[in-house]
């Protein structure tokens, strides 16, 4: 549909080249060097961000999803948080940290890490009270339940939700590289607006697309494999 509609001449190469001329530039940018640079430094950027969202998120999730006042403490305040948009953040991430790639990382961090942790709560409280009941009975002090029952049987929820979260990572990344960035699949994407180089922003937009999709499908792969009796049983 897409190359039919480009080829009909219903609509202008700058408003929607057809996939040839995006798959050329494609090649382009990888001849050249540009992709794989873009791309690197993109990559590295994401997975420092989700990964500082993960390690702060994990502990926090865990804990509100154990304890009662923990969650009563924080899930007001987090949850209002998740709503603030992070556009509107980015001032305030160059005022704290600057302009280069902490503060890129700092959006993502921002873009992630509220959402996360409520989802990393929920899976822990959705897991089946009998099991909790039947630790209780077998004399099971918290910390053993925590360690030997909540984790073991929350840990298939919590990689899913580290799978949907890394991809909301990726839906950031034009975001975080609005501001000062010299390199980058988002900031490419950005400098190809004020040139309307449509063919550069559609296939950026495309190729992150793709990024997203090969570590959401990393991460499905590996699920399977960490948490194989949860597969047999499904």
């Amino acid at each position: 549909m897409w190359w039919g509609v480009t080829v009909s001449g219903y609509v202008e190469p700058l408003f929607l080249p057809g996939p040839v001329d995006v798959i050329a530039e494609g090649w382009r940018q990888l001849r050249e060097g540009i992709l794989i640079q873009d791309a690197s430094v993109s990559f590295y950027r994401i997975m420092v961000g989700w990964l500082a969202a993960t390690a702060v998120a994990l502990p926090v999730g865990i804990l509100m999803g154990n304890f009662r006042i923990i969650e009563g403490s924080l899930e007001p305040l987090i949850s209002t948080m998740r709503y603030m948009p992070v556009v509107a953040l980015i001032p305030l991430s160059i005022l704290w940290a600057g302009i280069g790639d902490m503060q890129k990382i700092l959006i993502l961090f921002l873009g992630t890490f509220f959402q996360q942790v409520l989802m990393i709560m929920d899976n822990v409280k959705n897991i089946d009270i009998n099991l909790i009941r039947a630790g209780q009975t077998l004399g099971f002090n918290n910390r053993e339940i925590l360690r030997r029952i909540v984790l073991p049987a929350a840990s298939p929820g919590i990689w899913d939700t580290f799978r949907i979260t890394i991809g909301w990572t990726w839906t950031y990344l034009v975001v975080a590289e609005l501001v000062a960035a010299s390199e980058g699949l988002g900031r490419r994407i950005m400098d190809a607006q004020r040139y309307l180089a449509t063919d550069t922003i559609l296939f950026g937009t495309l190729f992150i697309g793709l990024l997203g999709l090969l570590t959401d499908y990393a991460f499905k792969k590996s699920g399977k494999k960490l948490f194989k009796w949860k597969s047999d049983k499904r």
